[in-house]
């Protein structure tokens, strides 16, 4: 089954519930979804790749949303946005934590013999379509970036 056809079925569980969280980011998945696939470049089917990067581009806007309003004082904005991003969440493949993201750079470096910040490009290249899906790329970077300082 689709994602798009799991999301539509999600929004009527989500209406029958009346639960407004969830229904909000089943809808915002959906455009988004909608969007990707109505673009001029886009090929006829969505491939799974092209939904995780949709997922993760909501969570991520989601978590920016939520630091800003953090930072201007309007926790309840801010929780209402970390709770959205909590929920879209669930639709990505599990996340891996930061020693397996470790471990995956660490074999990576060694198998390109990289060393220094020059190799930073090549690293992460490697490593972020190694994880798609299973990490965000700031947390790749920083890792990557931990590991070649040393």
């Amino acid at each position: 089954m689709s994602l798009k056809n799991i999301i539509n079925e999600d929004i009527k569980l989500a209406m029958k519930e009346k639960d407004s969280i969830k229904l909000e980011s089943l809808r915002a998945i959906k455009s988004a979804i909608i969007l990707f696939e109505t673009k001029d470049s886009c090929s006829s089917t969505l491939e799974k790749s092209d939904e995780v990067k949709i997922l993760q581009r909501l969570v991520k806007q989601r978590k920016e949303s939520a630091e800003i309003f953090q930072n201007q004082k309007r926790n309840d904005l801010a929780k209402h946005e970390i709770a959205q991003s909590e929920f879209i969440s669930k639709y990505l493949p599990e996340q891996l934590n930061a020693n397996e993201i470790e471990n995956i750079v660490l074999k990576i470096i060694k198998e390109t013999n990289s060393n220094g910040m020059k190799d930073m490009g090549k690293v992460m290249g490697m490593a972020t379509k190694e994880l798609s899906g299973k990490a965000d790329g700031k947390t790749i970077s920083e890792i990557v970036r931990k590991n070649l300082n040393n």
